[in-house]
């Protein structure tokens, strides 16, 4: 019998790793009028090592289960490894510890029964369930010492010794329940994991009727769960997304009488005819195009209300008296920040602000 290996992990570790991310905060503060600052929170993070034939491992990871963890380390398990804790288990303390052990070729001999198998057991019992050969109370599976190579190959070689037992105890798992709660803090369509599911494991004993020699059914003599299941929990979103408030559209571009004095210094600026409009009406909402106009808290100067007004320096040496050079530099701001004078003007009307 030719048996199919595992593919094999390459872990890359000499010494103990310690992945460290560092969370920067972003301020974006308009140069007309601070608009409040934005606090992030850094994940928790705990340290977990990963023992893996041999190899020792440690990071610290916000990762909340060990299949994250491994995934994240791109560590591959095959189906017949094993991984205690399970991969569904909740990281919930620091200095967590994985282990993977990986699946070898062990032969199992049963009287004249030879069963082989790919297992990461070093446990007798477990070994020949694992080879499908049942082991009932009061049976010995031991490794089977000065073993014949040219039967077992590279495999290990276990013996089933036969006691005459007639009960058998199987331990299995109890798969976790899934429930879904409303969340109106969430965005509808969106789902979000409040607490991950783990499988339970139960103990079950049974009474086995032979005949001849032969098991044909089983009794059941008792059940116990050893470990209860965890529900998963997963948050479904039902916040309705806000409308936006459109601004009504402007139904007059006529530039009033009082405004043509700027409206000259605008031109001279370079604000375009299309533009103007729009461009007048947030600068007399924010200074009533007055050169010298400066806010006694803030401190925000001139006809732009450019904080701190120095900054319109980079226009003109004449900045504190000009007002094409203020309009200039203001037009340079509106620019680059919303686009144009239409998009600025829809910004303050939203925020009383630009």
């Amino acid at each position: 019998m030719r048996l199919k290996k595992a593919k094999p992990i390459h872990l890359f570790c000499g010494a103990i790793l310690i992945l460290s991310v560092a969370f920067g905060a972003l301020a974006q503060i308009a140069p007309a009028l601070a608009a409040g600052e934005t606090e992030t929170t850094a994940p928790k993070s705990r340290f977990v090592t990963i023992f893996d034939d041999g190899k020792k491992l440690t990071i610290k990871t916000d990762a909340v289960t060990v299949r994250e963890v491994l995934e994240r380390m791109n560590i591959e398990v095959a189906n017949t490894d094993k991984v205690e804790p399970g991969l569904t288990s909740v990281i919930n303390e620091d200095n967590y510890s994985i282990n993977i052990y990986r699946a070898r070729p062990v032969l199992v001999i049963d009287g004249a029964s030879r069963q082989y198998v790919y297992t990461p057991s070093y446990d007798g019992k477990s070994i020949a369930e694992d080879a499908g050969v049942t082991v009932y109370d009061g049976d010995e599976v031991e490794m089977v010492e000065n073993q014949n190579f040219l039967e077992t190959g590279d495999a290990v070689a276990y013996s089933v010794t036969r006691n005459g037992g007639r009960t058998v105890t199987v331990e299995s798992s109890i798969p976790y329940t899934e429930k879904e709660v409303e969340d109106d803090t969430l965005e509808s369509g969106k789902e979000k994991v409040q607490q991950v599911g783990e499988d339970g494991t139960k103990t079950t004993v049974y009474q086995v009727n032979f005949v001849d020699g032969v098991e044909v059914s089983r009794e059941l003599v008792s059940e116990e769960t050893t470990k209860e299941p965890v529900e998963k929990i997963t948050a479904v979103g039902t916040k309705e997304e806000e409308k936006k408030i459109e601004t009504p559209k402007r139904t007059t571009t006529t530039i009033r009488p009082e405004w043509e004095t700027c409206a000259g210094w605008a031109r001279e600026a370079g604000v375009s005819e299309a533009e103007l409009y729009d461009a007048l009406t947030i600068i007399y909402h924010e200074s009533g195009c007055r050169v010298n106009a400066q806010n006694g808290s803030s401190g925000a100067y001139g006809i732009p209300q450019a904080l701190p007004g120095s900054k319109m320096a980079a226009y003109g040496d004449d900045w504190e008296t000009n007002p094409v050079t203020q309009i200039r530099w203001m037009a340079g701001y509106v620019k680059g920040r919303y686009g144009g004078w239409s998009q600025a003007l829809d910004f303050w009307n939203a925020h009383r602000w630009y």
